[in-house]
């Protein structure tokens, strides 16, 4: 980037002494020292800002070019079924509940002294709760039942 030999160098830091002074030439180093990592920081800083303006830019002109080529591809096959929903968007359906896997029914509540005003507790029953005929365990003879 810059072209300083040694020599150069050298004169630089001999007039540095001599103007400076050896007493105050440490305070002087820190102090240049200082202002070249600003400087490195802003030129960081400027060419990331640079990369991503050009990151962006090479982004749209990809998706220009898909969308182009998308449009291309839809002209030569037309198709005249309704789109498609795609797997990824279409929603999932929910998994099925097997009444081995569903939860059991809360235990019915008894109110000990019941209003005369308030309505009977009602039992709900849910059938996809029930045993089916094969389910049964067997009994304790080891015979089925019947």
């Amino acid at each position: 980037m810059f072209d300083i030999a040694p020599t150069e160098l050298m004169v630089v830091a001999l007039v540095a002494l001599v103007v400076i002074g050896p007493k105050d030439l440490p305070k002087a180093m820190r102090i240049v020292g200082l202002w070249v990592g600003k400087a490195r920081g802003v030129a960081r800083q400027f060419r990331s800002g640079f990369d991503t303006m050009v990151r962006e830019a090479e982004l749209a002109e990809m998706e220009k070019k898909w969308a182009e080529e998308n449009a291309r591809i839809m002209r030569e096959h037309p198709t005249d079924a309704p789109a498609a929903v795609h797997p990824v968007d279409a929603p999932s359906p929910p998994p099925p509940v097997h009444p081995v896997d569903a939860p059991s029914p809360p235990p019915p509540v008894h109110d000990p002294a019941p209003q005369d005003d308030a309505p009977a507790p009602v039992m709900v029953e849910r059938p996809e709760l029930r045993e089916a005929p094969g389910d049964q365990p067997p009994a304790a003879d080891g015979k089925a039942p019947s």
